[in-house]
């Protein structure tokens, strides 16, 4: 059992951890409330772009790209794959990054050639222990989502995928769709399906749309800005998702920290008291011995009077 100074430090080193976990979670809640304003301002233009990549197929009579499954294809296309991983570039976020790394490892598992672009400096920690190899890690990108650092991103993978040096661009993320609910998802980036700028049972608008210097060059050029909105969106769920699971995790710490101190305080209240019953003992067994002590010497006087 531990003594009441033993105590007392163990409260205070519980304590001083406990306004570490509150600071992380005002500057995690902070950080993601910026987050999803930022991502609010740019949403329109990702919207538009996706509004107007479906009004191209439905005012073309023939769209041929090569960012699209063909429209009669029978036998999904195979080959390399390239994959982007999001992770986080701290820790203390619960499950966080390991639920990515799960997604990732089993896409690897069924793919061996997939190519691996991280982002994030845990996930380029993981798989460097893990002897799993990747292509390029983009570094501070996590922390700091930007357009800018989307676009670059973009730009590599869709350079790859123009060169025919992989077949298909995957992205794992994590999606925060509440403050309780968070998913990972992996989803294809390209190519395309048409379904989801076209649906079969629209038809076609009859407008006098030119397209100049081809409605494939168009669709290009519009398919990179959306990439890249998409790529920008996803970097904004995963960083919004790890705030959400930091504060989730301070938030139990906190609980946790509670609860110790809670013990804690009723270990010192006992100690204290058993402290305090032990020295009103010795206080009243020393009375009572000096009590004896001089009734034996008054008797001895008396006999010896």
């Amino acid at each position: 059992m531990e003594n009441m100074k033993e105590i007392k430090a163990h409260m205070k080193s519980v304590q001083d951890i406990q306004k570490i976990t509150n600071a992380m979670y005002l500057i995690a809640s902070a950080k993601m409330r910026r987050a999803k304003e930022s991502l609010e301002r740019t949403r329109p233009y990702f919207s538009a772009s996706q509004a107007e990549i479906k009004r191209v197929f439905r005012t073309a009579d023939e769209v041929n790209s090569r960012y699209f499954y063909p429209e009669n294809f029978g036998i999904p296309l195979n080959g390399t794959y390239a994959c982007l991983v999001i992770t986080a570039d701290k820790g203390l976020a619960g499950a966080y990054n390991h639920n990515v790394f799960k997604a990732a490892e089993k896409m690897v598992a069924e793919h061996p050639d997939t190519k691996l672009f991280v982002v994030g400096e845990c996930g380029r920690e993981y798989f460097s222990m893990h002897k799993i190899p990747i292509v390029k890690s983009f570094l501070y990108t996590a922390q700091n989502p930007t357009m800018r650092s989307a676009r670059k991103i973009s730009a590599e993978l869709l350079e790859l995928y123009n060169t025919d040096q992989v077949d298909k661009i995957f992205i794992i993320y994590t999606d925060i769709k509440n403050s309780m609910n968070e998913q990972v998802v992996s989803t294809r980036l390209l190519p395309f399906h048409r379904g989801q700028f076209f649906n079969e049972g629209e038809k076609p608008v009859d407008e006098p749309f030119e397209f100049y210097p081809s409605v494939e060059v168009v669709l290009e050029n519009m398919v990179a800005g959306y990439l890249a909105g998409f790529i920008y969106s996803a970097l904004i769920d995963s960083f919004c998702s790890e705030q959400n699971a930091r504060m989730t995790a301070m938030d139990s710490a906190n609980r946790n920290a509670e609860k110790i101190l809670s013990e804690l305080k009723v270990e010192y209240n006992r100690n204290r008291q058993a402290a305090i019953t032990q020295e009103i003992t010795e206080i009243t067994s020393g009375a009572k011995a000096q009590k004896l002590k001089r009734m034996k010497r008054l008797r001895e006087e008396e006999q010896s009077g």
